[in-house]
């Protein structure tokens, strides 16, 4: 679940949030409180903190869920099966009624934070696990989800939301500053890096390589049930997952659903080749340094 429904849950304000700007980066107004935000700096992160930090629309919600099946499945299901946000909260959004000091160790955490704001703590204790996706297919996300979502502006033309994308004037800003700052820094954490396309080709030898990497030790049985409920159509139709236990004053479900496709490649289904020629070409440039590849289709 994104933290936007999380605040607007904990305040009842549906009024449509604008994006402030705090040290370059851009959260959400009514979403996201500076004075929390200047804290992060110093938040007290213990050993066995586990983060896993995404760019938006880039699979953190089925790392969420995943991350609850590793530790605490017995929270996410059954009759008084909490949602995942109350168990894997996000670290950047201030929560009156959950107090992280007290919450028991290991503490789940998801973040959009980009690398120069995360808590300096982390480069000596806990864990980041960072999940990328194709950014073709986060742009057509995002696109949906701002049409879907009653608390980001409607966006009338992809062409119009392109643009803002691919030079970082959405929440999140920058895309390209953002994998890139992480992925050149990784060396200053106790970091995986994961793909969203890696987990859609084969999610059991994902679950297994996080689990790995958790130093958390599985059994088949375990394991065989992480895969099933953790699959992208279970957790689609799971409410402890989906938010469908949020108001629709938060969302028009007429159009659409919080969690989509999920699909790999569905940025064929609305780019012009006018959209493919000017995103491959800011793309290289903005690129052209990193080594990193992505998967833009399971058919290639």
């Amino acid at each position: 679940m994104c933290e936007i429904c999380v605040r607007m849950e904990d305040t009842k304000d549906c009024q449509p949030p604008m994006t402030f700007k705090y040290q370059g980066f851009n959260f959400i107004s009514g979403v996201h409180d500076q004075k929390y935000l200047d804290s992060l700096e110093t938040f007290d992160i213990r050993e066995t903190d586990i983060i896993a930090v995404t760019y938006p629309k880039s699979g953190t919600t089925w790392l969420q869920y995943l991350l609850s099946l590793l530790y605490y499945s017995n929270e996410v299901e059954g009759e008084d099966a909490k949602m995942t946000i109350e168990v894997v909260p996000w670290i950047e959004v201030h929560m009156e009624k959950q107090d992280f000091c007290k919450k028991p160790s290991p503490r789940l955490f998801v973040s959009h934070l980009p690398y120069s704001l995360i808590p300096n703590g982390l480069k000596e204790k806990g864990k980041v696990i960072y999940v990328a996706r194709n950014p073709k297919d986060v742009a057509v996300s995002f696109f949906h989800f701002h049409n879907f979502s009653n608390f980001l502006e409607n966006q009338e033309s992809f062409d119009d939301f392109l643009n803002k994308f691919l030079h970082g004037n959405v929440f999140g800003s920058s895309w390209f500053d953002h994998i890139k700052d992480w992925y050149s820094h990784k060396h200053e954490f106790d970091f995986l890096y994961i793909t969203y396309e890696e987990m859609i080709k084969d999610l059991r030898s994902s679950v297994l390589k996080i689990s790995h990497f958790l130093g958390k030790k599985l059994d088949d049985k375990t394991v065989d049930m992480i895969v099933e409920n953790g699959s992208f159509k279970n957790m689609k139709n799971n409410p402890v997952a989906n938010s469908e236990r949020f108001s629709s004053e938060y969302f028009e479900r007429s159009k659409g659903s919080f969690l989509r496709k999920g699909k790999v490649g569905d940025w064929k289904n609305i780019f012009t080749v006018a959209h493919n020629e000017k995103f491959d070409e800011f793309y290289w440039k903005k690129m052209k340094d990193v080594p990193l590849d992505f998967i833009w289709d399971l058919c290639e």
